[in-house]
């Protein structure tokens, strides 16, 4: 069964304060009616209009619209005046309208239904020309103004708060790479602890195998030696293990070329293979080429080549020769590492079978750092053993700007995010600024519809009128020149039609003058029938007289 939504208490409230005001402005216009007013049809049904258009507001604002247009509309059956406290309550839903729907045709097709609406019921009731007047100036300034402003409104609060999205959303970026950053550090332990104290346990077992051969150590001693070349291997293999854990995947270009797990100041290449043969592996390498001065980034891509390969020559090929060649060109270096197959065996090495995916860390990171640097790596069997050869250039390739940098984030924010960012703030500036020019075309636009006619009608409203002074200064039997200066430039153009059908005197032609410039209330009209030019009869019309 579904239950029906109940709304929030800060709804409740609002909508009863706001019920609250415009109940307020209906019962201050029933009052000012006086006794005018009937308490069922000007008081009690547009309360209880409002008690359901305010909370409908919140769901189907256009349906409020149209309620509160419906009561101004009925306003205009009014034989006192068309103006009412109602056009508040219009402009209140109105602005609701422009805040709760971000589309414009939907609203602007309410809009429209309201004003033909006005426009129907004044053509209907056949209203004189002042109520003409407010439905055209007044009903649409009441209906297009507010909700232009709601829309302003509804703009300037998206604008404020996709801007607190998006620091929002740059904050948690900056915990993102600070997590990145952390995360690249692990991996460089890791690398480092691979590249390094992996190589090192290799010769430690490798010597520690070649002293159980000893002839001068009694059983005990061998049993001893094998206990901790067997430590060693489980130390080995806990440290495969640990770095598993930390070397997660990365960016290839992070801290390929930033240090980490870089040999020391004083170590090279030579030494690297001296402590090797100095281990008891069989090792012997060549340099070809004569370079004065290698890139740092260069050596230690080379330093790196060497490690990992003795290191997997060591592990899975133990007792095997061990080949490496070093060739300086003009513009690059290559690195080969070979070592034969076991002396065992005589098959491939197990470094041939197994040494791309020890760990699955030990080449497939020296890959990526060689990559980085602009390089290739091939690694496979080759003539019953296996071969490592690296060609590294010495000029690295510049790298794509991909990463932004921001002042003070300590890391860098990926660019193409930070392009999605910029590019949605300028999408809500782009659309604030096209409600805000809105807010001040359309009311342009309007105007050039409704001005024009209002301000013809008040302009007709307004050049007729005979004050009651001159009228009562006109005395019948006079004519029309001495009259002249006493008369208005025009006569009124629009009297009710009770007021232009009373009887008449017979023969003459009667001209009409309203007695006052109210535009939003009806006055007492001025008839001046005419013989010829001669003023025959002068009458006094109540406007309101039916």
């Amino acid at each position: 069964m579904r239950h029906p939504r109940i709304p929030p208490t800060s709804f409740v409230l609002a909508d009863g304060a706001l019920w609250a005001v415009l109940a307020a402005a209906t019962g201050f216009g029933f009052r000012d009616a006086g006794g005018a007013a009937s308490p069922v049809v000007d008081l009690l049904l547009p309360l209880a209009v409002l008690a359901v258009a305010v909370p409908l507001s919140h769901g189907r604002p256009g349906a409020a619209v149209l309620m509160a247009n419906g009561l101004c509309a009925l306003g205009l059956a009014d034989s006192a005046t068309p103006a009412n406290a109602h056009a508040l309550s219009l402009a209140a839903l109105s602005f609701l309208l422009g805040v709760r729907i971000a589309r414009v045709r939907g609203p602007l097709v309410v809009l429209a239904a309201c004003l033909g609406v006005d426009v129907a019921a004044c053509a209907v009731l056949r209203v004189p020309a002042v109520w003409w007047f407010y439905t055209l100036a007044v009903l649409p300034a009441a209906l297009l103004l507010p909700w232009l402003a709601g829309r302003h409104w509804r703009g300037r609060r998206e604008l404020v708060r996709e801007g607190w999205r998006l620091a929002q959303s740059l904050e948690e970026r900056q915990h993102l790479v600070a997590e990145r950053a952390r995360l690249t550090e692990r991996a460089d332990i890791a690398a480092d602890m691979h590249d390094s104290l992996g190589h090192v346990l290799s010769l430690v077992a490798l010597r520690a195998g070649a002293l159980e051969l000893s002839p001068d150590l009694t059983d005990r001693d061998r049993a001893d030696l094998a206990e901790l070349r067997g430590t060693i291997a489980d130390a080995v293999e806990q440290l495969r293990e640990t770095v598993a854990v930390l070397h997660e995947p990365r960016d290839p270009g992070a801290g390929a070329g930033d240090g980490a797990g870089r040999p020391s100041a004083k170590d090279s290449v030579a030494d690297l293979i001296g402590r090797a043969a100095a281990s008891g592996v069989p090792v012997r390498w060549e340099q070809r080429g004569a370079i004065s001065v290698l890139p740092p980034l260069v050596e230690r891509g080379m330093y790196r080549v060497v490690q990992e390969a003795l290191t997997n020559a060591v592990k899975h090929a133990p007792g095997s020769a061990v080949s490496v060649g070093i060739d300086h060109e003009g513009d690059r270096t290559r690195v080969s590492v070979v070592n034969a197959a076991t002396p065992k065996s005589g098959r491939t090495g197990a470094a041939g079978n197994q040494a791309p995916d020890v760990g699955g860390r030990g080449l497939t990171g020296l890959r990526e750092r060689i990559t980085v640097l602009g390089g290739t790596l091939r690694t496979g069997p080759h003539r019953g053993g296996f071969r490592v050869t690296a060609v590294l250039p010495h000029q690295a390739p510049a790298r794509p700007a991909t990463r932004a940098t921001t002042p003070g984030s300590g890391g860098h924010i990926d660019g193409g995010a930070a392009r999605e960012s910029t590019e949605r703030l300028a999408a809500v500036r782009r659309v604030a600024r096209r409600r805000t020019v809105a807010a001040f075309v359309a009311p342009v636009t309007a105007a050039a519809f409704f001005v024009p006619a209002a301000v013809c009608l008040a302009w007709q409203l307004t050049t007729g009128v005979l004050p009651p002074s001159r009228f009562d200064a006109l005395e019948p039997g006079r004519s029309r020149a001495e009259l002249a200066p006493l008369l208005p430039a025009r006569t009124f153009p629009y009297p009710p039609d009770h007021v232009r059908s009373a009887a008449r005197p017979p023969g003459t032609d009667c001209g009409f003058y309203r007695s006052g410039r109210d535009l939003l209330d009806e006055v007492d009209l001025y008839r001046l029938c005419w013989s010829g030019d001669v003023l025959v009869a002068k009458d006094t019309l109540e406007a309101n007289a039916h």
